[in-house]
């Protein structure tokens, strides 16, 4: 280093003066004004005002300055005399400004500092304001409170200029001791760093009034007994104590601290990568060289040495001189060349368009510093005019660039969470810290399936292109099903020598992709070509709408409340048949004429569905957009069992569906009703914000019908492929009551059923009948809410119902008598007519006074008999006779036939009723069932009915 001062020694074991302390901080002072100069003259004439009048407005409580409270806000900064350039600032915002004389008033603040990048070469029209406001130690907590919201105040001020300001309020003790006040948030690094913190604060900070560093006046080398030596300069009172502020030294930095420091540059980096990625190699480079002095003691030891040149002692350039000596010795070539990249980069100078200008004087002292840095570099100009034009930057250049840049990222996280283990401390941050910044990284850097890469993380300005061309790959000869992008390729025959920016199997996802990057904008002029397929750029024009309505760009990163939770989606876009006519296979066959069914799920007469393809677009609470595309099987049904899924894992906030569909092969009938349907299914299983409700859910689709229930978390679908099939199901015996819902389009044409399984009651037996004509038609649903319905013929309307509640109540009789836990509501059975009204069909109570009459005829029983494997058999009894199994084997039916036919006293024709079924508990041979289902005693007097009845009408 070149010196321009002579060296100043200070030997605590031969003795100091105070004289040479004084000029030791004279000469700190020096460099600290040629700092603040610089930083002043980076700023307008106007923002000037504000780093001009900060020390004033914290020195005196002024209601005409800016920040002002109240009249009891803490203030005075200690020892600190306006200038006239503050002064004169104060005036400019307030002409009648003067000083007021305070007395002998103690001070509420100890010092003001202005730390960071002002003042360097890394200071640009982008960069902040960070200042260290540091109150007295017994300063009360109201006090500080106050101090804070002046600062926000003051902050709020600035912004008007054009200037982001961060005051951080705390006292010098309070950092001694480790004690924080911030978490972590985009300029507050929490519990992530102290020393590395204290480091670049030493060697980076700008004294603006108050007390000076104690560090100043403690040579490098006596750093490991700085207590000592700050002990001897204030019981020996070579300083006055009141007169400076005591920080601490900066000691080799733990190791326990790196990981932290190095998570929160991550989080700092993932928006704004060239300066993490400096402070990331600098606290690798520290922790793999800990031998050597931390540059804010390199900084003092020149200082000492007499140099005070500026460009010498300048941070960002000592920085970038320990990273090349350490990088070269290496031999990591590609991590340095990325390491000058981003120095250049944050200087944010454009060295290819700036220089002295004829009667304008000599070129700026940061441009004139950066030229002599990248001289020295080898660059060429091309390499210059690359990083000076970043905003021409392509995707393809900003994609490059992001793999190196997400790739040293992740290593630098990985090779410091190594070196933590490895000795065995607890990192330096705390455990919410470090579980919020590590989900912060894995929503912007982790690859997974569907989810969209954002390619640029702070890189480029934009990506914004002014044409974008979507080739089907059959139009440029290939084969398969995949699309092609490029940029101004408006004649189709260009594509064979100009580049792809991408491809995709998918059309949505590609336009997806575009959007999330900002290459595609509502100013985008749009050229398809889809081969053989129907796509159009108004389709396209549309979807951009939809997804700016959806998701608005630039995608904002999830904020510290959301990162701290578990992820969940927040909301969902589904575009439906995206470039697909889902009539046009009906259109051929004219099937779209032959029906008035509108439902788009059962159009026309061939009950099709017309939600041919899906593709999901998820936003989750880390900010991170998936797509899921459904192009094959059952889409709708695909989707909405994955949807469901997701829910079901966070009830409590049920997420957005908003549905899109072009305006084709009715686009907007086609949205509606998909969106109807997940609202619909959505409010059945979560209402309340709780869930999944146990139920069972119908919906009627192509000809066939879906029945949806969840197993615990995860939801199921059984396709059932006619309505006999679905009976069949909806009678099995269930583990616990499920009520049957049908969506609003299913089963039509069987209102009844809809009806009653609407009235569904947990632990009752309902019976619904409807009349129709001479037949009726009977549903049970039963304590479990499976359902069993039949139709019979009607020989007297008041006793249609007769033989089926004496069934029942001797049913319930026998549960009654068997088990006193069963509940009051299944004393009895509950009858309802289903009555038809206004187009509507409701049930009406029928109290069923006449079910205990007798019955004419005999009193058929059956008792079932399981024998091993084999399926249920039954002993049947007429009367007093008895059919046996063991007796009559397969001959038992036709035998029973007989023997009732025989009693007959006339010829007429009437069917056979059972009055009891008892069954075995062992029904299933792998389980004993404790509980037989009312629907299952029905099913088996069904058969056997049938079969008895059967075998009656054979006979002449």
């Amino acid at each position: 280093m070149t010196a321009h001062a002579l060296p100043i020694a200070l030997d605590f074991d031969e003795g100091i003066d105070r004289k040479t302390l004084r000029r030791l901080r004279d000469r700190f002072l020096m460099v600290n004004r040629q700092r603040w100069q610089r930083a002043l003259s980076s700023l307008t004439y106007r923002q000037q005002v504000v780093l001009e009048i900060l020390p004033l407005v914290f020195h005196t409580n002024h209601p005409a300055l800016p920040g002002y409270l109240d009249a009891d806000c803490p203030y005075g900064l200690s020892h600190y005399q306006p200038g006239p350039g503050a002064v004169n600032a104060a005036r400019r915002l307030a002409r009648t400004f003067s000083l007021r004389d305070e007395g002998k008033r103690r001070a509420d603040l100890e010092a003001l500092f202005l730390m960071g990048s002002p003042g360097t070469l890394g200071h640009s029209v982008a960069s902040d304001l960070d200042v260290w406001l540091c109150h007295r130690e017994d300063l009360e907590e109201p006090g500080i409170r106050c101090l804070e919201r002046k600062a926000e105040k003051l902050s709020a001020w600035a912004r008007s200029f054009g200037i982001e300001l961060h005051v951080f309020v705390f006292s010098a003790a309070d950092w001694r001791k480790g004690r924080q006040r911030a978490e972590v948030s985009g300029e507050n690094c929490g519990s992530a760093q102290h020393y590395l913190l204290l480091d670049e604060f030493y060697r980076t900070g700008i004294h603006l009034g108050g007390c000076y560093p104690l560090w100043w006046l403690i040579p490098s080398e006596q750093e490991e007994c700085y207590r000592e030596c700050v002990n001897r300069l204030v019981d020996y009172r070579f300083i006055r104590s009141d007169e400076y502020i005591d920080f601490g030294a900066v000691p080799a930095i733990p190791a326990s601290e790196f990981l932290g420091a190095g998570v929160w540059q991550l989080y700092k980096g993932i928006g704004a990568p060239w300066k993490s990625l400096l402070k990331l190699l600098l606290i690798e480079c520290y922790a793999q060289t800990q031998g050597q002095p931390v540059l804010s003691r390199v900084f003092k030891q020149a200082v000492y040495s007499g140099v005070t040149d500026a460009d010498i002692l300048d941070p960002y350039v000592m920085l970038y001189q320990r990273l090349e000596h350490w990088l070269s010795a290496a031999e990591s070539g590609s991590r340095l060349d990325l390491v000058r990249r981003s120095l250049y980069i944050k200087a944010g100078l454009p060295l290819s368009r700036t220089g002295t200008v004829e009667g304008q004087g000599a070129e700026p002292w940061r441009a004139k510093l950066l030229r002599n840095l990248v001289a020295g570099w080898g660059w060429q100009k091309k390499q210059i005019e690359v990083l000076d034009n970043r905003q021409r930057w392509r995707a393809e250049e900003v994609s490059s660039v992001r793999r190196t840049v997400v790739s040293e990222l992740t290593h630098s996280y990985r090779l410091l969470s190594k070196m933590a283990r490895e000795h065995g401390r607890q990192a330096a941050i705390s455990a919410n810290d470090i579980n919020l910044l590590g989900r912060k990284l894995y929503a912007a850097f982790q690859r997974k399936a569907g989810k969209i890469e954002q390619i640029n993380p702070g890189l480029a300005p934009s990506l914004a292109e002014e044409n974008l061309s979507f080739h089907h790959q059959s139009e440029q000869g290939e084969t398969g099903n995949g699309w092609l992008l490029y940029r101004d390729l408006e004649d189709p025959s260009d594509a064979s020598w100009q580049p792809v920016i991408r491809r995709s199997g998918n059309l949505t996802e590609l336009v997806l992709w575009c959007y999330c990057n900002g290459l595609l904008t509502r100013s985008t002029r749009l050229n398809l070509r889809s081969g053989q397929g129907i796509a159009s750029v108004n389709e396209l024009r549309e979807m951009l709408d939809a997804l700016a309505a959806f998701v608005p760009f630039p995608v904002e990163p999830a904020g510290r409340e959301a990162l701290a939770r578990g992820v969940r989606p927040l909301r969902n876009l589904l575009l439906i048949n995206v470039g697909v006519d889902p009539q046009a296979h009906l259109t051929e066959r004219g099937l779209h004429k032959l029906s008035a069914r509108h439902d788009s799920l059962g159009f026309s007469g061939g009950r099709e569905n017309l939600v041919v393809t899906i593709d999901q677009i998820t936003l989750n609470s880390w900010h991170e957009v998936s797509l899921q595309h459904y192009a094959s099987g059952d889409t709708l049904i695909q989707c909405l069992k994955n949807v469901l899924a997701s829910v079901a894992l966070d009830p409590r906030v049920i997420p957005g569906i908003t549905v899109h569909s072009h305006n084709r092969g009715h686009g907007s009938a086609i949205a509606r009703r998909v969106q109807e349907l997940f609202a619909d299914v959505l409010r059945q299983f979560f209402a309340g914000g709780a869930g999944p409700h146990p139920l069972r859910y119908v919906i009627e689709m192509d000809r066939r019908y879906f029945l949806l229930e969840f197993i615990g978390k995860e939801p199921g679908f059984i396709v059932l492929e006619s309505r006999a099939a679905l009976m069949e199901c909806l009678a099995q015996p269930r583990d616990c009551y499920l009520p049957v819902v049908f969506d609003r389009h299913a089963l039509l044409e069987d209102p009844g059923l809809r009806a009653a399984c609407q009235a569904s009651e947990s632990d009752s037996i309902q019976v619904f009948y409807a009349h129709r004509g001479e037949r009726a038609r009977i549903w049970v649903i039963d304590e479990r809410g499976s359902v069993f319905g039949w139709e019979q013929p009607v020989t007297s309307r008041r006793h249609v119902l007769t033989p089926l509640l004496r069934f029942l109540e001797n049913l319930v009789e026998r549960r009654s008598l068997r088990n006193s836990d069963v509940p009051l509501a299944m004393a009895g059975v509950k009858c309802y007519e289903l009555v038809a009204s206004n187009g509507f069909w409701r049930p009406e109570y029928r109290p069923q006074a006449d079910a205990g009459l007798s019955l004419p005829g005999l009193e058929v029983q059956a008792i079932g008999v399981q024998e091993g494997e084999s399926r249920v058999r039954f002993d049947l009894y007429c009367g007093e006779q008895e059919f046996t199994v063991m007796q009559y084997g397969d001959q038992l039916i036709p035998a029973v036939a007989h023997y009732i036919h025989s009693l007959r006293q006339s010829r007429d024709r009437y069917p056979v009723y059972l009055t009891d079924v008892h069954l075995p508990h062992d029904l299933d041979p792998r389980v004993y069932q404790q509980d037989i289902q009312t629907t299952q005693y029905l099913y088996y007097r069904s058969v056997l009915e049938d079969a008895l009845n059967r075998e009656l009408e054979a006979f002449p």
